[in-house]
C-alpha cells in the first residue's frame, strides 16, 4: 500500500468517525493541525512523496452499559502510525472501573484480536465493537480483584533482586507513550531514563517486581518493535530485614531518579538523538558496555 493510499484510508475512516459522532462530546480531535496536513495531502496540496509529518489523534468517549455499574463512562485514544492501516494504530482504552492489571489485559487481548482479525485494515469501529462487547468481563474480573486480599510479592525471584532493563524500541514519538513512561516509572518507584525518537531507548532498575510490572504495562501498547535488548539481575542480601533491602537497592542504582534525555535532536524531523552524547552519559552512569549491545559496534 502507497503513502497515498493509507492516507486516504485514515481520511476515509476519520470522516466516517466525524459523521458517527459528530459532537466533541463523541469524537474530539487532539490535533487539528494533523488532520488539515492528511487532507492537504489527500488532496494534492503537498508533495506526494512525503507523507504529512504530524500524526492524526483523536479521542473517542462512550457511555456503556455494564450490568455492574450501570452506564460506564470509556474512552479510546486513537493515534495513527503513518503507516496505517498497514501497522495497527496505537489505541489506548481508558475506564475508571478498571484496575490497573485488568487495563492491562485489556490491552493485551484488543491488540491481539486486531492483529488476527484487522490487519491491513483500517479498525477503529472494530475496536470499539470489541470493547463494547467485553468491557463487562474485565469489570467483572477488576471486582473480583478488588474484593480479594492484597499480598505483597514475597518470592526471592521478586523481592530479593535487583533488576536492570534495557529496553529498545523501533521509535518513541507517541506523547502519551512517553507521558506513561514517566508516570509508570515514578509510581513503580524505578530510577533510569527514557531516549525518545528513533530509535528510543529506556532504561528502568529497581525491585525486580516493579521492573517486571513496567514491563508488562509498557509492551501491550501498540508498538512497531519493542523488547528487552539485555537484563541485569542482582540478588539482594536481605538478611531477614526490609531496611536492609532498600539500602542494597539504593546501592545498586546507576541513576538518580528517572528522566527523558535527550541528546542534541537533529534530522528532519528532529527525530534522531547524537549517539556519541549517548555513549558519554552512559559512560558517566559507569554502564557503557551497553552501548555495543544496543548498536552492535563501541562507542566513543
Amino acid at each position: 500500500m502507497s503513502h497515498s493510499e493509507r492516507a486516504e484510508s485514515q481520511l476515509a475512516e476519520i470522516e466516517l468517525l466525524t459523521s458517527m459522532f459528530p459532537t466533541r462530546e463523541e469524537l474530539e480531535l487532539t490535533d487539528p493541525l494533523a488532520l488539515a496536513e492528511l487532507l492537504g495531502y489527500v488532496e494534492g496540496s503537498a508533495p506526494a512523496d512525503t507523507p504529512p509529518p504530524s500524526r492524526p489523534q483523536f479521542l473517542i468517549k462512550q457511555k456503556l452499559d455494564a450490568a455492574s455499574r450501570g452506564k460506564t463512562d470509556v474512552v479510546l485514544s486513537v493515534a495513527y502510525p503513518s503507516e496505517y492501516p498497514s501497522v495497527l494504530p496505537e489505541i489506548t482504552v481508558r475506564c475508571a472501573g478498571l484496575c490497573r492489571a485488568q487495563q492491562t489485559q485489556l490491552h493485551t487481548d484488543l491488540n491481539a484480536y486486531l492483529m488476527e482479525n484487522c490487519q491491513g485494515e483500517v479498525c477503529v469501529l472494530s475496536a470499539l465493537d470489541w470493547v463494547k462487547d467485553n468491557l463487562q468481563l474485565f469489570i467483572n474480573e477488576s471486582l473480583s480483584a478488588a474484593s480479594a486480599p492484597k499480598k505483597e510479592p514475597s518470592s526471592p525471584r521478586t523481592r530479593g533482586v535487583f533488576s536492570r532493563l534495557w529496553i529498545y524500541s523501533h521509535h518513541i514519538y507517541n506523547k502519551s507513550k512517553r507521558k506513561n513512561i514517566l508516570e509508570w516509572s515514578k509510581e513503580l518507584g524505578l530510577s533510569g531514563f527514557s531516549m525518545p525518537g528513533k530509535p528510543g531507548i529506556v532504561c528502568v532498575e529497581g525491585p525486580q517486581y516493579a521492573c517486571e510490572e513496567f514491563w508488562s504495562r509498557v509492551k501491550v501498547l501498540t508498538w512497531k518493535k519493542i523488547m528487552i535488548r539485555h537484563r541485569e539481575d542482582i540478588p539482594l542480601d536481605r538478611q531477614g530485614e526490609d531496611s536492609r533491602t532498600v539500602e542494597s537497592i539504593d546501592s545498586l542504582r546507576k541513576f538518580t531518579g528517572f528522566e527523558e534525555a535527550m541528546f542534541d535532536p537533529h534530522g528532519n524531523r528532529g527525530n534522531h538523538m547524537d549517539l556519541g552524547q549517548l555513549y558519554q552519559f552512559l559512560n558517566e552512569k559507569g554502564c557503557c558496555d551497553v552501548f555495543q549491545i544496543y548498536f552492535g559496534i563501541e562507542g566513543r
